[in-house]
């Protein structure tokens, strides 16, 4: 094993406990960002890019059919193939923590749908189930097991917030270990069954479990009823016969007490776990080898790397497995950097140079690390992590994307090109200018509802001389979604005029005119 330490050029911040990584076409994708997605990179996703002990961000795109979740942390996730050895898979994405901190039920399928030099396009979809459908949670596992040609997925584990009937004023949002159900997922179907196993009785969150043909094995986890850290090897077995499918447990010896672990592949029957915590103020510096065979599994004592100091006096450390025997550690950096947040990050190599070649992996891994978050949890509960089976990155993509958050406010590419509403009629490659003022990118604008969101003028039916009137005037505007429920702080309140009575005319008076004769004749009397 070889530990070698990477610098971050930008946005190391980005990269906190939680996060997960996907790995398409020998490139690794970062999801579940720190904070809601910025102009500069609407999905939430990048690729990470290391060069020369370098790691730079860059942004993805997603597909103009395609939903945007938000930034989850300590998501269950893993790949989902037709065929245990078909070349094509995706990644399915469920539950997690929102920047709300509110957790999400939602299923999502993301897959790879084309590939430039420059560009990564995905697509995202959001599944819908029925039947015995799991709760919102974080911290737990999904797999996909393979019987008798056919293929489910297994869902097991985690935690969720405290039922709202039994929430008080001091602990409304403390969370609560699920209740140890295994849930079978039908895909093709859309529909769910839960399985309670006599063998399973407390629920374990941010465990281990690694997937093989028809058979699951659970490693580790953390339970917080007891706090304790199950030392069980439990053994899942799935048969998909033409009726109802068939779940067994087993008990096996020779497990490891651990939470926080994370699990990488190095051969078709090997696999490596480091890292995790064996108490609630030790970290587990120790490594293990993992081999699968002929439906057995041996866990065995493996060399550990010459851990470098900061990593050994550290409080906490967090990561998540980069495929073909690599592992990303990050630690926090505390005040050794110039950016508070920032932290420290490290390439765990478990297989050596000759052993680094291209290879199928078949076997799927999912494993959750750790726990809750600072000040939700015991002290070392809070590097939640998630790991996977993915292949290295060879990280050969162009530099002139790199994402940097100090840009937000540049005129960046990457937020012109999003679904601004569902009659958005947008795309990158048929756009063609529409207002005077356009070059090269459509023209948008914010719409001031809630936190605000942007949309294409053009998809506003927005004339030209309104839209040069709302970009020089200080006011503000309301998409058409969103017009109709911010009536009051678009326009003024009509203001009822009192009606006064008309004023009457004043009548002149009447003269008489006198002749020349009279006025003489009355002249004549006067002086008399």
């Amino acid at each position: 094993m070889s530990l070698q330490m990477v610098s971050t050029i930008n946005n190391s911040s980005l990269l906190q406990p939680g996060f997960s990584l996907l790995n398409f076409d020998e490139h690794v994708f970062f999801f579940g960002q720190k904070g809601w997605p910025k102009r500069s990179c609407p999905t939430g996703v990048f690729l990470l890019d290391i060069k020369q002990n370098e790691l730079k961000m860059k942004p993805a795109f997603f597909s103009k059919d395609s939903c945007y979740p938000p930034p989850l942390r300590y998501p269950a996730l893993c790949t989902l193939r037709s065929d245990p050895r078909a070349d094509e898979y995706q990644y399915i994405i469920h539950g997690g923590k929102t920047p709300n901190n509110e957790l999400s039920d939602k299923i999502y399928f993301m897959s790879l749908v084309s590939k430039t030099s420059k560009k990564m396009t995905f697509q995202c979809i959001e599944k819908d189930l029925g039947g015995d459908v799991p709760e919102a949670r974080y911290g737990h596992t999904i797999n996909v097991v393979h019987s008798r040609g056919k293929s489910m997925s297994v869902l097991f584990g985690g935690r969720s917030y405290t039922p709202l009937a039994q929430r008080t004023t001091e602990k409304w949002n403390s969370v609560v270990d699920c209740l140890p159900y295994v849930f079978l997922i039908d895909f093709e179907f859309g529909c769910c069954t839960s399985y309670i196993l006599p063998e399973l009785q407390d629920g374990l969150s941010f465990h281990v479990s690694v997937a093989r043909d028809d058979t699951i094995y659970i490693l580790g986890g953390h339970s917080l009823q007891n706090n304790t850290r199950s030392p069980n090897l439990y053994k899942l077995k799935i048969d998909l016969p033409l009726g109802s499918p068939a779940v067994t447990c087993t008990i096996l010896p020779g497990g490891i007490s651990v939470s926080s672990a994370i699990v990488t592949q190095i051969s078709d029957t090997e696999f490596v776990l480091v890292g995790g915590y064996q108490s609630d103020n030790q970290k587990r510096l120790a490594c293990n080898t993992i081999v699968l065979e002929d439906s057995k599994i041996e866990i065995v004592e493996s060399v550990s790397p010459e851990w470098s100091p900061d990593i050994k006096h550290c409080r906490m450390w967090f990561g998540c497995d980069m495929g073909k025997g690599s592992v990303l550690l990050g630690i926090p950096g505390a005040n050794k950097q110039i950016i508070p947040e920032a932290n420290y990050f490290y390439i765990l190599r478990c297989k050596g140079a000759e052993e680094d070649k291209e290879e199928e992996l078949i076997t799927q891994i999912c494993s959750q690390t750790s726990s809750e978050d600072p000040g939700d949890s015991a002290p070392f509960e809070d590097s939640e992590e998630f790991c996977f089976s993915a292949e290295a990155n060879s990280f050969d993509a162009d530099d002139a994307d790199t994402y940097n958050e100090d840009d937000e406010e540049d005129e960046s590419e990457t937020g012109y090109w999003i679904t601004c509403c569902a009659s958005c009629n947008i795309d990158i490659n048929t756009w063609v200018p529409f207002y005077s003022t356009e070059l090269n990118k459509p023209a948008m604008i914010l719409c001031s509802s809630g936190a605000g969101h942007w949309v294409h003028a053009q998809c506003m039916d927005l004339s030209e001389n309104v839209l040069l009137h709302l970009s020089e005037a200080n006011v503000k505007y309301f998409c058409n979604k969103h017009v109709d429920l911010n009536k009051g702080l678009q326009t003024p309140p009509k203001v009822v005029r009192l009606k006064k009575p008309p004023m009457k005319p004043l009548r002149k008076k009447k003269t008489m005119k006198l002749s020349t004769s009279t006025k003489k004749s009355f002249l004549r009397r006067l002086f008399e």
